[in-house]
């Protein structure tokens, strides 16, 4: 294979694409699902479409990675994951890479929402995300016409204010508060925290899970069954 100049290009500038690339993305556009576009080790236009359903595709320098970059030594191994969620996607490096994992060359810390024509670099390789604009949806009400109610202890619920704070802005790619936030909060342990969210997951059914998504599944089911109210969580 060749080697990529060393500097980050964009695979989408003016001029860039020949007739056929051109073709291939809008064909892709047209379909409507999101994708992102880059050029490979010889210069050629490569798209990716996540998977609907697909749990977090993992980008990096290992051929098993779902998207695999294995001619950037930039790359790690194990570099970012995508996350979908109702249609959309997030970058998400919180510490998986070594060199870093930018969107609009803004440092990702944790999980990054992207947006139609962001560019995200990591390494010297620059995937373009293109999406079609979301419906617009009117506010989901629960199943008849009430929130949801669960047998809660007063410190549970209070855990669960706590975690889901950061999506007081309704922004569904927010990060849940972390064990030591909740803890500070509320003026319990960190031990204390961690004992609420295992009982919490298991009420809500969540063991399953893997231990990184689980805080964040637990915020969006609350959120989502109303069993906390966005006004609870401040201004």
């Amino acid at each position: 294979m060749s080697a990529r100049a060393p500097a980050a290009a964009d695979p989408l500038a003016p001029h860039a694409l020949s007739p056929a690339d051109l073709q291939a993305l809008l064909d892709a556009e047209r379909a409507g699902e999101p994708f992102l576009a880059y050029k490979d080790a010889e210069d050629r236009l490569r798209l990716f479409h996540p998977a609907p359903g697909q749990r977090a595709p993992a980008i990096g320098r290992r051929p098993e990675t779902d998207l695999a970059i294995d001619w950037d030594d930039q790359v790690s191994g194990l570099h970012a994951e995508l996350q979908g969620i109702a249609g959309e996607w997030a970058i998400v490096d919180d510490g998986l890479s070594t060199n870093g994992t930018f969107v609009t060359e803004q440092r990702v810390a944790g999980r990054r929402r992207l947006r139609d024509g962001d560019r995200v670099r990591v390494g010297r390789t620059v995937l373009v995300y293109r999406a079609r604009r979301p419906s617009a949806v009117a506010a989901t009400a629960a199943a008849g016409g009430a929130a949801v109610t669960l047998p809660l202890t007063a410190t549970q619920r209070k855990v669960l204010v706590a975690l889901c704070r950061p999506y007081r802005d309704g922004d569904p790619f927010a990060s849940p508060a972390t064990n030591q936030q909740i803890a500070g909060e509320l003026f319990l342990s960190v031990e204390a925290v961690k004992m609420h969210l295992r009982t919490l997951f298991a009420r809500f059914e969540l063991g399953e899970l893997p231990q990184n998504e689980k805080r964040a599944r637990l915020a969006e089911c609350v959120l989502q069954l109303g069993v906390i109210a966005r006004h609870e969580l401040g201004g």
